[in-house]
């Protein structure tokens, strides 16, 4: 929490999400330090008691607002969420992290007060999507379009099946519908001599299809209504096009195609950054739902 738009619609959406799980909500924010030895005024530790008292009422404040928020008030339970302030001076992206340290999840706006005009996303959002130890879902202000949807990127990677597992439980939270998405990427080759030893595309489409088929099975079981999309083009670009209008878009932090060394993979990155609806970015490490039982999500933007 920062005073930001972008705070106040992360804060929304949590109220909404806790209310929906039964789980209870951290509020975190922070205050800069780095100009404490500067200033005189501040070099007085009574001083930095007041700033964190201050934070935190307005903290406080931002949240009663937000109890009002009619998104939260369709919610059963969403107003009366158990909450808790959390105020610390530093980085804010550093507070986040070390928060979110068994939660099931950390939400944060795209971006905050420090947000530039001309960036997509924030500096704190983007560490914490890459760095978070649980689930993080970045909220982007978008309307949701009936009926609601989740929608989630799909290939043969255990990033990808541990994203398909939590884009079912979030599809049964919100009552929406579950799309599976497989993209069927063009391969472009310099020599024609690679390009004649690919498949048709009507072939390569096939098993596209049954390839995302036997893993929805693997990881959902038969019984599981799943709409599988295969659509042609980059994942990155086909996930952000067919998430316009759905109450969230799930993907994996890495794919079968990361590079060694890479802290988030780049379809994930984009779809952080270029998602024009809520975005969970799934770390597999983490088992879906676990967590802390007491303080299962903190809420945050920058």
């Amino acid at each position: 929490m920062d005073g930001s738009p972008g705070a106040r619609a992360a804060l929304v959406w949590a109220l909404a999400a806790a209310g929906q799980a039964g789980a209870s909500l951290e509020l975190v924010s922070s205050y800069p330090v780095d100009f404490y030895w500067t200033d005189p005024y501040l070099a007085d530790t009574g001083r930095l008691d007041d700033v964190r008292r201050d934070t935190a009422d307005l903290v406080a404040a931002a949240l009663a607002e937000a109890r009002q928020d009619p998104a939260v008030a369709a919610v059963p339970g969403a107003a009366e969420v158990a909450a808790e302030v959390v105020v610390g001076g530093g980085a804010a992206a550093e507070h986040l992290v070390a928060q979110a340290e068994g939660a099931q999840l950390l939400v944060v706006g795209s971006r905050g007060r420090g947000g530039l005009r001309s960036t997509l996303l924030g500096s704190v959002a983007l560490h914490c999507v890459a760095h978070a130890p649980c689930p993080v879902v970045v909220v982007h202000p978008g309307a949701v379009q009936p009926p609601p949807r989740v929608v989630v990127g799909l290939d043969d990677s255990a990033m990808s099946r541990a994203a398909l597992a939590r884009a079912a439980g979030e599809a049964r939270r919100l009552g929406a519908r579950l799309e599976v998405v497989a993209a069927l990427q063009p391969i472009a080759y310099w020599s024609e001599v690679h390009a004649v030893a690919l498949p048709p595309t009507a072939e390569a489409r096939a098993q596209v299809q049954q390839s995302a088929e036997q893993v929805v099975a693997e990881v959902l079981g038969p019984d599981v209504p799943v709409r599988l999309l295969v659509e042609e083009g980059s994942p990155a670009e086909v996930l952000t096009r067919i998430a316009d209008g759905a109450a969230l878009l799930v993907v994996g932090s890495h794919s079968r195609s990361r590079l060694a060394g890479m802290l988030l993979g780049s379809v994930a990155l984009h779809c952080a950054v270029h998602a024009p609806c809520p975005v969970m970015v799934v770390h597999a490490e983490r088992a879906p739902g676990a967590g802390r039982p007491a303080s299962a999500a903190a809420a945050a933007a920058r």
